[in-house]
């Protein structure tokens, strides 16, 4: 990508003008623990600047690449304006999600929005080629995809890869790039993470550093499902906000709240909570986050979600909207992604933000060890 293009070095300006009756509460932690969650102890970080309140909601771009079940384009277009039209400003897409298929459909959507008026985060590290022979039936078999994938965690691969989302989007920028899935639960990889890892730490991770000081994008993170290639890369490296998907939400938050958040609060680093309902599951999916193998649902996970469904009927809770207020509410979480397929499940999880959920609901959930006692939860 040549780095002398006027529209990738500038920093865009983010507008807030017109947005202000749309933007969401504040879900500030009431944590019992300050070193485990105190808001007013978390220092400023460039993610909280980008992160302004009108984007601390987001819908993502699994469920639009076919990932779960077939969406139809119509479908696809019915639920970007369905989101555009409750006040969601923040979009979170990736090459993998359909391979190719979801960054489409949020680039038909966004491309003659103003581009200051939302935020972008895109993923690096899957660059797609055209194939006759391509496995778009093994990965995304609901995508209808032309396109392989080839795994690129190298500096001059970052670049096409944000080069080519671009055109696939059809702006001129990404505001937020995560280099995607360097992690131990991705499958795929032709050799071990770790040196997938190793080529990102030397190739995407400086490039993503210059492109952020060049104003290609305003910051940098990885977006992974579990934990520990966060707390390498803020170790190796400077992101700015990575994303945390399927690593904190009412079924499983323990090892974020101990491990995780401490680490990125003391480097600085913020976090983007992905996957809150843990791909659904939350809500009465019969799947658990990701993967060829996310119907076989852990038996301990199906009991504590009945234990949540018994506490939230007991007060008069509804559990989605309890679950996304609750993976919302750290101090180190700087927005909250969600994925739908449909106007009517975006409409549900927004509402869900807004949701009154009575203080007597988190204090059932702690008194019954159901939820962690170092975890932040939302203030009534």
């Amino acid at each position: 990508m040549p780095t002398d293009s006027p529209n990738r070095r500038k920093f865009l300006t983010l507008a807030t003008a017109t947005m202000g009756g749309l933007a969401l509460p504040s879900f500030a932690a009431a944590a019992p623990n300050p070193a485990k969650g105190d808001a007013s102890m978390a220092p400023a970080n460039r993610a909280n600047e980008i992160f302004k309140p009108e984007f601390k909601f987001g819908l993502g771009g699994v469920p639009m690449g076919n990932e779960f079940n077939k969406v139809m384009d119509k479908d696809a277009e019915a639920t970007l304006d369905a989101a555009w039209t409750a006040g969601v400003r923040y979009f979170d897409v990736a090459p993998w999600y359909g391979l190719g298929l979801s960054e489409r459909r949020f680039g038909q959507f966004l491309h003659d929005k103003s581009r200051g008026d939302y935020l972008l985060s895109s993923k690096v590290g899957k660059l797609l080629k055209a194939s006759k022979s391509n496995r778009h039936t093994d990965l995304f078999p609901m995508s209808n995809s032309p396109n392989d994938v080839v795994y690129d965690y190298t500096a001059d691969g970052v670049r096409r890869s944000i080069e080519d989302s671009l055109q696939r989007l059809g702006v001129d920028s990404l505001d937020v790039a995560f280099v995607h899935d360097i992690s131990p639960d991705f499958p795929y990889f032709p050799t071990p993470w770790e040196e997938q890892f190793e080529i990102a730490q030397r190739g995407a991770f400086p490039a993503l550093s210059k492109m952020r000081e060049e104003g290609i994008i305003k910051a940098w993170g990885i977006g992974v499902n579990r934990p520990e290639p966060i707390l390498r890369a803020i170790e190796v490296a400077d992101p700015d906000v990575c994303l945390c998907a399927s690593q904190y939400s009412l079924i499983d938050h323990a090892n974020a709240v101990n491990e995780l958040f401490p680490a990125v609060r003391q480097k600085n680093v913020a976090l983007v909570i992905g996957s809150s309902l843990n791909a659904g599951f939350l809500s009465g999916s019969p799947r658990y986050n990701y993967g060829p193998d996310n119907y076989k649902i852990p038996a301990q996970h199906i009991e504590k979600r009945e234990q949540l469904r018994a506490a939230a009927e007991r007060h008069g809770v509804d559990l989605r909207s309890a679950a996304l207020q609750f993976s919302a509410a750290p101090d180190v979480a700087a927005a909250l992604v969600v994925g739908a397929s449909s106007p009517q499940q975006i409409l549900e999880d927004y509402n869900s933000m807004h949701a009154k959920i009575p203080a007597e609901f988190w204090q059932d959930l702690q008194a019954s060890k159901l939820i962690d006692p170092g975890a932040a939860v939302p203030s009534a």
